[in-house]
C-alpha cells in the first residue's frame, strides 16, 4: 500500500517539469491522476511551453507505474475547461482527495503591460480556476496545493524593474498565491480540507534552463549560456547549490496530499535550501 493508496489528485501542469515530476511521484506511492496542460506556448512568454507530446509522455510514464490517468488539454485561464476536465476525470475515476495547482510562467524581459496580465491570470487566477474547479468534487479530508514561489517572497528579485513587467506580474501572482492559502486554510477548515502553499528556490526544469532566466542571473553579458548562469544559480540558496529538483518538490507535494499531513494547513512551505532565511533576513522580535 502507498502512502496516496486509491486517491485521485487533479494536476494542473502536468506535462512536464514540476508537474509531470508530481503525478510520477503520487503514482508512485498509489494514487490516479486528474492531468491538464495548455499544451501550447503564450507570446508574452519567451521560452517554449510544454506540448501534446510531452503530456502524452506523461500519461504514458503514469500507466506505467499501473495507475490510472485522465489526461485533458486545458488552459487554467479557462474556468470552463478547467470544470470540464475535473468532471470527466471524476466521472471515470470515481473521486477527488487533492488539488496540485502547479501550472505557471514565467515571462522575464518583457515590458509588455500584457506580460503583467499574462503572468497574474495564469500564475494566480489559474490556481483559483483549478480550486473552484475542484472544490465541488472534492472529499472532505482533501488537500489543496499551490505552487508560489522564493522569488516571489524576496523583494528586488523577479519584480525587479529590470525584469520588466512580466517579472512585475510574476511576483505580484505568486504573493498573492501564499495570501490566498493563508486565507482559503480557514475557509476550508470546517470540512478538514488542508490548504498549503510550496514555494520552490530555483527548480531544475525548462523555466529555470532558459536564455531569460540566464540573462537575470548573468545580466552583465549579453547572451549567457547555461555554463555561464550555472555560477550565479547558488545566489538563490544558503545551502549552495544551484538548484533543486523536481522530484524535490514532488516529494513536499506527496506528504501534503498524504493523510501525514491531515491537521497541516495553512503553511508557506519553502523548499529553498536556505534560499528565504538567507535573502530575508529576520524580523526583529517585539
Amino acid at each position: 500500500m502507498g502512502r496516496v493508496q486509491e486517491k485521485v489528485v487533479f494536476i494542473t501542469g502536468a506535462a512536464r517539469g514540476q508537474g509531470r515530476s508530481h503525478a510520477l511521484r503520487l503514482a508512485e506511492e498509489g494514487a490516479d491522476i486528474i492531468a491538464v496542460d495548455i499544451c501550447a506556448d503564450i507570446s508574452t512568454n519567451a521560452y517554449p511551453l510544454a506540448t501534446q507530446e510531452d503530456l502524452d509522455e506523461t500519461v504514458r510514464q503514469v500507466e506505467k507505474l499501473d495507475r490510472r490517468i485522465v489526461a485533458r488539454t486545458a488552459d487554467v485561464r479557462d474556468p470552463a475547461a478547467l470544470k470540464a476536465a475535473v468532471a470527466d476525470g471524476v466521472s471515470e475515476l470515481g473521486r477527488l482527495d487533492a488539488v496540485v495547482a502547479q501550472a505557471g510562467i514565467c515571462p522575464l524581459g518583457s515590458q509588455e503591460a500584457q506580460a503583467f496580465l499574462d503572468a497574474v491570470t495564469v500564475d494566480f487566477n489559474g490556481v483559483v480556476n483549478a480550486v473552484d474547479a475542484a472544490l465541488p468534487h472534492l472529499a472532505d479530508g482533501g488537500s489543496v496545493i499551490a505552487t508560489g514561489s522564493l522569488a516571489a517572497l524576496i523583494s528586488g528579485s523577479t519584480d525587479n524593474p529590470a525584469h520588466g513587467s512580466g517579472g512585475l506580474g510574476y511576483s505580484f501572482a505568486k504573493r498573492t498565491v501564499a495570501a490566498f492559502v493563508n486565507d482559503l486554510a480557514i475557509a476550508l477548515a470546517p470540512r478538514r480540507i488542508r490548504a498549503n502553499a510550496v514555494h520552490p528556490t530555483n527548480c531544475n526544469t525548462d523555466m529555470l534552463n532558459s536564455d531569460v532566466m540566464y540573462r537575470q542571473f548573468r545580466p552583465d553579458l549579453e547572451n549567457p549560456t547555461r555554463e555561464d548562469a550555472l555560477g550565479a544559480f547558488p545566489a538563490m540558496s544558503a545551502m549552495g547549490v544551484p538548484y533543486v529538483e523536481p522530484h524535490d518538490i514532488a516529494n513536499a507535494v506527496l506528504f501534503l496530499v498524504s493523510d501525514e499531513s491531515r491537521f497541516v494547513t495553512g503553511m508557506q512551505f519553502r523548499i529553498d535550501a536556505g534560499g528565504y532565511v538567507k535573502l530575508r533576513p529576520q524580523q526583529p522580535a517585539f
